[in-house]
């Protein structure tokens, strides 16, 4: 199966992972300070739900048609967030600015996330915290979502290796079900990760 059109898939007038934020997400956002930064964030279901927690939040994706629907659903639930289209393999988030850091199933290539995790490391204020869920490499042997390619999937490990500089307050691999519209649905095996880097 070849990598989606990110713009394609998002054209559609239902959103592909559906409206509700990431559960995960959701039951952790309480660490999190203002401002956040959100990457591969989509249609902006998790930097909505942010946004209604009172989180300053600016978005990150590839997908300009992705980052309509995200501002479209923000005037919908009557918050504001900023927005960037990049691509992740070029962007490059200034050194001490956030006091969080989401990253909800932007499953990147290991050369990618080479570059960018230690620059989403930098630009964490001390004390912030990064909050992370990503299909694992187990999610292979399942049908119910994330890349079919074992280098865009993570393991423990990976995170050890390549998320440097953080203190680990939680890091697991469960299977879980996960229900986020219909290209996430189902049981799934999964990598949680939250750090914080040191004050």
């Amino acid at each position: 199966m070849s990598r989606p059109d990110w713009n394609a898939r998002f054209s559609e007038s239902e959103f592909a992972y559906g409206t509700e934020p990431n559960s995960f997400l959701a039951e952790n956002a309480n660490l999190l300070t203002t401002p956040v930064l959100s990457i591969g964030e989509g249609e902006g279901r998790n930097a909505v739900f942010m946004a209604t927690q009172g989180l300053k939040v600016h978005a990150v994706d590839g997908s300009s048609v992705g980052l309509g629907k995200a501002e479209r659903l923000a005037a919908s639930h009557g918050v504001t967030f900023s927005t960037e289209v990049a691509d992740l393999k070029d962007f490059e988030p200034q050194p001490t600015t956030y006091g969080g850091v989401v990253s909800i199933y932007a499953h990147l290539p290991s050369v990618v996330r080479g570059k960018l995790y230690p620059l989403l490391v930098q630009t964490l204020k001390p004390g912030g915290i990064l909050i992370l869920e990503s299909y694992s490499e187990d999610q292979l042997n399942r049908s119910t979502g994330g890349p079919r390619e074992l280098d865009r999937l993570l393991t423990c490990d990976k995170i050890e290796s390549e998320l440097v500089g953080l203190e680990t307050v939680l890091l697991q691999e469960i299977d879980r079900e996960v229900v986020e519209g219909k290209f996430h649905t189902g049981m799934a095996s999964v990598i949680q990760f939250i750090g914080r880097k040191p004050v």
